[in-house]
């Protein structure tokens, strides 16, 4: 798949993945609709954007409002006339043990950001995707296909969103529509720094050193493009991800113990 010319959707497109994904895909002269809820961090994004040939238009965007959902692509069809790419990146992390929880509305809100979001802007997209018979992206994670420790919210969240773009991808045969589900490992983002702790407010840092062991960005966005050029089904980033799929089937009691020690290697204390 060549991006150039492309009108490509990107949401959570104000930092991270989202941002160097922007970035890249305006690179390749891709015409891109970015969203994310930060206008100010939005139109920053823009301004990389804009410096190659490719058109960039932000549209601020609460993806866990059905209309702010709708009127993203809205918009996209209104300033290119078509849509060959959705990439549901917005995302929101939770680091706290399920009996430490004091604010039960963490696991809601995680939800309709990483889960109903994508359902929402799929749902708008879906029409014009099927005319371009484009390509739909889902940014999971390998905490889509099994459990960690202190991430309930987020794990269910993620699992929620494997199970529903693998059932709309057999929805999809012979539509010309192709589904990706990408499934990083630890990414050099400050995801877990914006990670909602027990009481629903963000940690403000990482329990883990992330200066070891993350994947760079720039490798991540790499990857992800790898496999959009290839419309693959899914992509999963790191050895230890593909090793742990297989191994939950055939070893699920070790995979629980390795998921435990690597939870307890880091500590945080939140105030």
């Amino acid at each position: 798949m060549n991006f150039a010319n492309k009108t490509i959707v990107i949401t959570g497109a104000s930092a991270g993945i989202g941002r160097t994904l922007a970035i890249s895909l305006a690179q390749q002269d891709a015409n891109l609709v970015l969203a994310a809820r930060n206008q100010e961090a939005l139109e920053q994004t823009v301004a990389v954007c804009t410096k190659h040939p490719g058109k960039v238009i932000a549209v601020p965007t609460d993806v866990t409002q059905p209309e702010a959902c709708q009127q993203l692509i809205k918009k996209a069809i209104a300033a290119f006339g078509q849509i060959d790419v959705l990439i549901n990146n917005a995302g929101i992390g939770m680091l706290t043990r399920f009996d430490e929880v004091t604010d039960l509305s963490i696991f809601e809100q995680v939800m309709r950001v990483n889960y109903l979001g994508a359902v929402y802007c799929t749902y708008y997209a879906l029409p014009y995707l099927k005319a371009s018979r484009g390509l739909l992206v889902a940014i999971s994670s390998i905490c889509g296909k099994t459990a960690v420790p202190t991430r309930t919210g987020y794990v269910a969240s993620k699992h929620a969103m494997q199970g529903f773009f693998d059932t709309l991808r057999i929805e999809l045969r012979g539509t010309g529509v192709n589904v990706l589900v990408v499934s990083p490992g630890f990414v050099a983002t400050d995801i877990r720094q914006r990670a909602l702790g027990k009481d629903g407010t963000p940690l403000g840092k990482s329990p883990r050193d992330e200066s070891q062991g993350n994947m760079s960005v720039e490798e991540c966005v790499r990857q992800i493009i790898w496999a959009m050029e290839r419309r693959k089904r899914e992509h999963i980033m790191t050895l230890k991800g593909k090793v742990i799929s297989w191994a939950k089937l055939i070893m699920p009691g070790f995979v629980d113990r390795l998921a435990a020690a690597t939870v307890r290697t880091t500590t945080f204390t939140q105030k």
